[in-house]
């Protein structure tokens, strides 16, 4: 009796593993190919994002997100080959990964914005931006925020998920920035020459760029006094120097050419940053 259980047993598992083995096989052979189609997935986005000169932090990303998503899916495929029910394990899956989304749905949009930073790129790493009503210059950006050093030295870190939606206004972009200066001058002394002394100041200064041409104009009059507005244009690491030069330039210029001293020299709101 004994024997035939044994025997019964025995044929059992050898009808069993007959069945089992070719599944067993082919599953490994998956998995072996499915590995290597990564590795060689991967080796291609590394060569197309270095094409694109994507940022390092960019390229860390998003090949650990797909690797680690082609492998799950890998998983899932070869263990359904063997025989597990995997419609399950995708449920369980779906509903850990939506859990998660809403735990963490600020930091995936901050995620997600700084993916689309790096990727499109409409600032970079030295760059005088504005975003958020704050303005200076980037100094890193990272995968969930971008952090500014303001004119003032303040270190702002601004969430990229609210940096992408909103606006971003990139001074560097166009490689040169302007100086908004304001001269007030005695609305006695004549207008015209006052314009040619301060051109010609302005012209003397090789930092200050010929194209486009500073801009020289009256601006306003204000009781006895006029306001001129002086626009010149410089390289950005030439700003603040030229900013603070031309205000002694300029003042001795007028005296020189027998003007009186200007009352004031001012940079225009809009642009003190």
């Amino acid at each position: 009796m004994n024997i035939d259980k044994v025997e019964t047993f025995w044929n059992n598992l050898v009808i069993w593993a007959s069945q089992f083995a070719p599944k067993l096989i082919g599953a490994i052979i998956v998995l072996i190919a499915g590995l290597f189609v990564i590795r060689w997935l991967d080796r291609m986005m590394t060569k197309a994002m270095a094409r694109r000169d994507a940022h390092n932090s960019l390229q860390t990303f998003l090949k650990s997100i797909v690797s680690i998503g082609l492998k799950i899916l890998l998983i899932i495929s070869v263990a359904g080959m063997i025989g597990f029910n995997t419609t399950s394990m995708a449920a369980v899956l779906a509903a850990a990964g939506l859990a998660v989304g809403l735990a963490l749905q600020g930091s995936l949009a901050n995620l997600a914005g700084g993916v689309l930073i790096l990727l499109f790129k409409p600032f970079k790493v030295g760059d005088l931006v504005t975003i958020q009503n704050i303005t200076g210059i980037v100094s890193e950006i990272q995968i969930f925020s971008t952090i500014l050093t303001t004119g003032d030295g303040k270190v702002a870190i601004l969430p990229n998920g609210a940096v992408s939606n909103g606006t971003i206004i990139n001074a560097s972009k166009s490689g040169h920035l302007r100086i908004d200066l304001v001269v007030k001058m005695s609305a006695s002394e004549d207008i015209k020459r006052v314009r040619e002394i301060i051109r010609e100041t302005l012209e003397k200064d090789e930092r200050i760029k010929k194209d486009p041409e500073p801009e020289v104009s009256v601006l306003d009059f204000d009781g006895d006094f006029m306001n001129i507005a002086v626009k010149p244009f410089v390289d950005m690491e030439n700003y603040w120097d030229v900013y603070y030069d031309l205000h002694q330039k300029i003042q001795l210029a007028l005296i020189t050419n027998g003007m009186k001293a200007p009352v004031s020299t001012k940079l225009a709101p809009q642009n003190s940053w």
